[in-house]
């Protein structure tokens, strides 16, 4: 684990930006964490979107929640061809059509589990989270690869997914993987999700193996998450990882 950027402090909230090793390829990281932490503290992981990276406002603006609110901790990685793992700088709807042009051809999974776990190992290392509470914040492409990563690692206690389904191309591994899941799950689901079909996202929800878990309804379209669906987000790990 190398650090690549001068801590940054922001209101109470320190970023500061990572490398990990995989398997011969760098894996770009970012960290949030309070300026005063009392004790090893709370971690959610966080899964972007296929329009955006790991340090995108969304991300960071969520990040920050947990961090000003509840004394947690948040990392996230790039995705696959996101971000720093890019030489062209390229985000939004462009990004998204690239991301799914990638996914239909190569969805990468196994990849980004290696990833994302190599960076777990990394965090954990530093003891300055408690390894006993550890969430997974992801929709849309933050539950296609978030949705493998809950699956292979049960270090993971509580997992925020949603806004995929079992329609879209290539998603067999996620319909393979959802019975291993067994920590609590939130499942967020879009009624006009442009993307992802009704039964398709009600599919996946159903093969999830938790014996704790909910499905909630939203209107409107494949977006960017805001609102009471952020909201929720937000009460649902925070209640499972600090009760």
């Amino acid at each position: 684990m190398k650090w690549t950027s001068h801590p940054l402090v922001n209101e109470n909230v320190v970023t500061r930006e990572f490398v990990v090793e995989s398997e011969g390829h760098t894996v770009p990281a970012i960290l949030w964490t309070p300026k005063v932490a009392a004790g090893k503290v709370p971690l959610v992981l966080m899964g972007h979107g296929g329009s955006q990276h790991k340090s995108d406002i969304g991300i960071a603006e969520l990040a920050h929640r947990f961090v000003k609110k509840y004394g947690f901790a948040a990392a996230a990685i790039d995705g696959p061809i996101h971000g720093a793992r890019r030489k062209v700088a390229l985000t939004g709807p462009a990004m998204q059509a690239e991301f799914r042009v990638m996914w239909e051809q190569d969805t990468r999974i196994d990849s980004m589990v290696t990833d994302w776990q190599i960076t777990i190992d990394a965090l954990i290392g530093l003891e300055e989270f408690d390894s006993n509470a550890i969430g997974w914040y992801g929709v849309s492409m933050g539950t296609s690869y978030g949705l493998p990563v809950v699956a292979a690692d049960h270090r993971i206690k509580a997992a925020l997914l949603g806004m995929w389904g079992t329609n879209y191309p290539n998603s067999q591994r996620l319909f393979q993987d959802a019975p291993k899941i067994l920590c609590p799950v939130l499942f967020q689901m879009k009624w006009d999700d442009q993307f992802f079909t009704r039964e398709g996202q009600i599919e996946l929800f159903d093969r999830l193996g938790s014996e704790q878990k909910w499905l909630k309804v939203y209107m409107g379209g494949h977006v960017p998450v805001d609102g009471q669906q952020l909201d929720d987000i937000e009460d649902f790990l925070a209640r499972k990882l600090r009760p």
